[in-house]
């Protein structure tokens, strides 16, 4: 792959190195710098050239984090010397990996930018037990969300509207909602969600430390505190996690 003073945004997937692109690999191959996030497995970095220089970035919610504006100011820096970058990112880069502010910030500096799309966690989760996220009989279709809120220009803390969410009878992927969801159960309620609507959590998916839960949007607060599932996690909400009760038979509360 040709690789001159230009910056890649590659995903590198959930966690299962086996799930990288041979695109992503190439450019990891090429790259005389790698700024590289948290959430991404060390394996990866064994398609690194012996003399790339490699840059942890940490990015974790709840975790202390690496300012945006220096990586972006790192990028722009290595690029217009001529190196070769990669921002190597869990997931994907363009869903809930700031993908998208990066390549404008690169672009407006004059710099190429190159996006490498990875297996987003919202795909690979539901997937590792068995749930599809779209269904003949269930769902025709999916909506990815992030759990956080996010402030806006004025300060002001500004929260999905899961009451609008509950009434689209599509399956739910929500990111980064452990740490609210009681909040999340709230919502869906209030927006008529009915109580027994099929969850799971699935934590660190595809990786080695894998775990999940099955339960219900009744249960879902006191049933992940029990299990002691953390982040990084994706939720999923709809009747297509009835599917994991039957391939997985692995379900720590009942699904009703």
């Amino acid at each position: 792959m040709e690789c001159k003073a230009k910056v890649y945004l590659v995903g590198a997937g959930p966690g299962d190195p086996e799930l990288l692109t041979l695109k992503a690999v190439k450019a990891i191959a090429a790259a005389e710098v790698l700024l590289v996030d948290d959430l991404v497995n060390p394996e990866i970095l064994s398609h690194a050239r012996a003399d790339a220089r490699i840059v942890h970035v940490g990015k974790r919610g709840g975790c202390q984090s690496t300012p945006q504006a220096f990586i972006e100011r790192l990028m722009v820096s290595e690029a217009t010397a001529g190196r070769c970058v990669v921002r190597l990112k869990g997931g994907d880069p363009f869903i809930f990996g700031r993908g998208g502010e990066e390549r404008a910030h690169l672009m407006a500096a004059g710099i190429e930018v190159v996006v490498i799309n990875g297996i987003s966690s919202g795909l690979a989760a539901p997937a590792a037990i068995g749930v599809p996220l779209t269904h003949r009989d269930w769902s025709s279709g999916a909506v990815f969300v992030t759990g956080h809120d996010r402030k806006d220009e004025a300060g002001n803390a500004r929260s999905p509207d899961w009451a609008l969410l509950a009434q689209t009878g599509l399956t739910l992927v929500i990111y980064m909602g452990v740490a609210r969801c009681r909040q999340i159960q709230a919502g869906l309620l209030a927006g008529g969600m009915a109580a027994d609507m099929p969850v799971a959590v699935v934590q660190s998916a595809t990786g080695a430390a894998q775990q999940h839960l099955l339960t219900t949007l009744r249960n879902l607060p006191d049933d992940l505190a029990l299990s002691r599932i953390g982040s990084p996690s994706i939720i999923v909400v709809g009747d297509v996690v009835r599917c994991a009760d039957a391939v997985q038979g692995l379900a720590r509360s009942a699904v009703a």
